[in-house]
């Protein structure tokens, strides 16, 4: 088998001398206080069951879809669900993608065009900041939820824009997948509304978890009319698979004809889809309790880090998400480890990921995470850090 070219080999020993190598571990059997299925719906054994049973009653035994959705995989569940999700979270429209990296790389990289101009939060996830690299737009970032700064970028650059019909789009996201933080979205909607730009919101960390039926942060502000796109994911509280862009039906044509991420890839089995419909279902059912179970835990833990006098190591969040600053790769992944050691799974983020000076513990709580497990967490951090 051919080597890997001698230059990408001296990359991955950077990578190593630097102390950010990744690498693919297995801890099976820890505590989870790592991944993002907040409702614990991932391994929900009445979603199982309701989805087989969704599969039954609608006679589908396929195993796969058999191509993409403009050729043979655009089957009956897709017709089922995307009424559905237009209806859940208050939208017109809405286009399932097969993940919500699929769904930013489509609308970013086809949506902004020659003569645009972006404006993205500084910390926005890797996948928009790809799909507007793809873009013909310019595109800038402005400094993470800070309304003067963003109004300060688009009247410098629109200033300089030699083109006379362009169209400008703010970029955020509603719950940040590393800080857990959310911006002021009512001062960014009623911005981008007076001003004629075009809103996109990122709901990945947030549906599910906010709003009343857990439809996220846009629907329960109000800001539905307010906002041009929402990308929503079913892979976090949704606890399953995939994404959809939420928006206007002339939206959804016009990525049906022109996302790449959406026309050239296979569609999503009829399991998945089952999945995601009977989440959306059960959530309105059973999911009540886990999301009231999930909001006691996030103001216990957050009461725990002032008990221990740590709280100030941490990033304010009311969410799930809860990142604690440990500067430096080597330190942070010590940390990390001791967790490990002692049978919590808790996450380094290292440089790129964030930047450097600002690696973290990310961690992520749980409606089934018990008050016993958070207490000695946060006990053991207070040695730790």
């Amino acid at each position: 088998m051919n080597q890997l070219p001698k230059k990408l080999l001296n990359v991955l020993e950077n990578r190593k001398k630097e102390d950010t190598f990744r690498s693919l571990n297995s801890l099976d059997g820890l505590i989870d206080f790592l991944s993002n299925d907040y409702l614990g719906f991932a391994t929900n054994e009445t979603l199982f069951s309701k989805t087989f049973q969704l599969l039954l009653t609608e006679s589908i035994a396929s195993n796969g879809s058999g191509g993409s959705r403009l050729l043979s995989g655009n089957h009956k569940l897709y017709q089922k669900l995307e009424p559905l999700l237009a209806a859940f979270y208050k939208s017109n429209a809405a286009l399932v993608f097969n993940s919500g990296y699929d769904a930013n790389m489509g609308l970013f990289s086809a949506l902004p065009q020659r003569g645009d101009l972006v404006f993205y939060d500084e910390f926005v996830h890797a996948s928009i900041r790809e799909g507007i690299r793809m873009s013909k737009a310019k595109a800038y970032s402005f400094l993470h939820n800070n309304l003067s700064s963003l109004e300060e970028r688009i009247n410098l650059n629109t200033a300089r824009n030699e083109n006379e019909d362009f169209a400008v789009y703010i970029v955020s996201e509603s719950v940040f997948s590393m800080d857990g933080d959310s911006p002021d979205l009512k001062a960014l909607a009623k911005f981008s509304k007076s001003n004629g730009y075009n809103l996109i919101v990122d709901e990945a960390h947030a549906v599910g978890v906010l709003g009343k039926n857990g439809e996220g942060l846009i629907t329960e502000l109000g800001l539905e009319n307010d906002v041009f796109a929402r990308t929503v994911t079913f892979g976090k509280a949704f606890g399953c698979h995939g994404a959809a862009i939420l928006g206007s039906e002339d939206l959804k044509d016009y990525l049906v004809n022109f996302a790449k991420p959406f026309i050239y890839t296979t569609a999503l089995t009829p399991h998945t889809l089952a999945t995601i419909i009977t989440a959306h279902e059960y959530i309105n059912e059973l999911g009540k309790e886990s999301k009231a179970t999930l909001k006691e835990h996030i103001e216990f833990f957050k009461n725990q880090l002032k008990v221990h006098k740590i709280d100030g190591s941490f990033i304010p969040s009311d969410t799930p998400i809860q990142g604690c600053i440990v500067a430096g790769s080597k330190k942070v992944k010590q940390v990390s480890k001791k967790l490990i050691d002692k049978g919590f799974n808790v996450k380094a983020i290292l440089s790129p990921t964030v930047p450097e000076g600002q690696e973290r513990l990310r961690i992520c709580l749980h409606s089934f995470n018990s008050k016993e497990e958070i207490g000695l967490l946060v006990k053991l951090l207070a040695g730790f850090i």
